[in-house]
């Protein structure tokens, strides 16, 4: 018993490449092309011509093009990657304890955070004794800003 390839093998064969390959890139282009690959051989099965079996194979990429991709790239992507903060950005926000009294004019201070200690800055300038919490308003390279932390709208 001989396996003979019918042309639907092909479509199923070539749109199974185009998933593999879209395995390994980006952005649901390649498997748009899969799609379409699937509809072509489904028309192949269906016994439909060469010519057919290409149109098919057209329309079923353009529709997943225009209506399937942007529809999946929505939950794949972030619409804004500023919304997310990653390493000393994700400080920002985040309350820490003065281990070292933050005085501006004698460039002294630092905190700790996340169990590491950093530089801190007054952000109003005003100096804030030990052991304070304080929460970090922005940073500026390895120097956060802070100002004292409010616990029910009053300063601790």
């Amino acid at each position: 018993m001989d396996f003979v390839f019918e042309p639907y093998h092909y479509w199923i064969i070539a749109a199974l490449i185009c998933f593999i390959i879209e395995i390994f890139t980006a952005g649901f282009a390649i498997f748009c092309f899969s799609i379409g690959a699937l509809c072509g051989a489904l028309l192949s099965w269906m016994g439909a011509g060469v010519i057919w079996q290409v149109v098919f194979f057209a329309v079923g990429t353009f529709i997943s093009f225009a209506f399937i991709r942007p529809f999946v790239l929505k939950f794949i992507q972030k619409k804004n990657t500023d919304e997310l903060k990653t390493n000393a950005d994700a400080l920002i926000g985040k309350e820490a304890m003065v281990i070292e009294a933050i005085d501006n004019n004698a460039n002294k201070g630092r905190v700790a955070i996340d169990g590491d200690t950093w530089k801190a800055v007054s952000e109003n300038g005003e100096p804030i004794a030990l052991n304070e919490k304080v929460e970090v308003v922005r940073r500026d390279s390895i120097v956060l800003y802070v100002k004292l932390k409010e616990i029910a709208g009053q300063l601790s």
